[in-house]
């Protein structure tokens, strides 16, 4: 497990040293980016539970791999409550946790500013599907809407698409939530909005002379693989370098897939659908960020390892 650089003295050994090591984490953070108005809210020191409890709470539960809020809530109540002895009602944490979307995000684009993670100017984008449904009950659902198709896993799907920028050593920076028939060349133009100097590769979601002269005007290096039929195709050297730089984003969309159910949020409102979300991404980040303070010997990107 992860260890001190001098004295070997063992930092986590088991899941309740994470929740602490999450805390002290999140809490530095969180009194060092949130908002004033947020932090000095109205009636915030009557809440039992401090906005960091609540939002670690909420990423162990992530990385724990329980989908259902209840089961973990409960979880923590009857194993972890001498860590959290001013529990609040479960109504009570889900709606404050809800609330915290904006300030849980703002933690996660601060957190590469924090921590020594290795970045270059080299970024990889994709999307990945985000079912919210059966489609026996997509009718009856009226909280969520649209039909996207997924030529990687060729099918049909309803709900949403989730479009992700990450760095080559797996870091995600950025993600955007859209409706499932969104083009993935609108939600890089959406991804890219603001942002210049970057060299980003793509897959053949991302091709078209007019995306990539746009993206030049604005100061971007759009590199995506070409379709077979391309009259321009890059030369295979190139074609062989993104195919493999590209990889990561499979190794990172499988993390968030398989450890933590990314593409399987349980939540009945698109509020609580991007709660869940954003505290699975800034789970995942989080276990990078770990990884790479303490110079883990096993890879930047296996944070299972981390935790188990």
């Amino acid at each position: 497990m992860l260890k001190f650089q001098n004295n070997n003295t063992t930092l986590i050994a088991t899941f309740e040293d994470f929740i602490l090591t999450v805390y002290v984490v999140i809490d530095d953070l969180y009194h060092q980016f949130a908002p004033p108005e947020v932090i000095f809210r109205r009636h915030v020191l009557d809440a039992k539970l401090s906005d960091p409890e609540i939002i670690t709470i909420s990423i162990c539960g992530e990385l724990a791999g329980i989908d259902s809020e209840n089961a973990w809530f409960s979880f923590v109540k009857k194993n972890y409550h001498h860590l959290f002895p001013n529990l609040c009602s479960r109504s009570r944490f889900n709606r404050t946790r809800r609330a915290l979307l904006k300030t849980t995000e703002l933690l996660r684009q601060k957190m590469i500013s924090v921590f020594s993670i290795p970045f270059s100017q080299y970024f990889v984008i994709d999307s990945f599907p985000l079912a919210v449904c059966k489609f026996g009950r997509a009718r009856y659902c009226r909280s969520f809407r649209g039909y996207g198709k997924c030529l990687s896993k060729k099918e049909t799907y309803f709900g949403y698409k989730v479009h992700v920028m990450i760095t080559l050593e797996g870091y995600i920076t950025t993600f955007e939530i859209t409706p499932a028939s969104t083009d993935d060349r609108e939600g890089l133009k959406d991804i890219m909005d603001g942002k210049s100097g970057l060299v980003v590769l793509g897959d053949k979601g991302y091709v078209g002379e007019s995306l990539a002269k746009e993206m030049s005007d604005q100061g971007i290096c759009l590199m995506a693989l070409k379709r077979s039929n391309s009259k321009t195709n890059w030369p295979k050297s190139v074609r062989q370098l993104i195919f493999q730089l590209r990889r990561r984003v499979e190794t990172v969309f499988s993390q968030l897939s398989e450890q933590l159910h990314a593409e399987r949020v349980l939540a009945k409102s698109f509020q609580g659908l991007c709660t869940r979300l954003a505290n699975k991404i800034l789970a995942y980040n989080l276990c990078l960020a770990l990884n790479s303070i303490f110079h883990e010997t096993c890879e930047l990107g296996r944070i299972k390892q981390l935790i188990f």
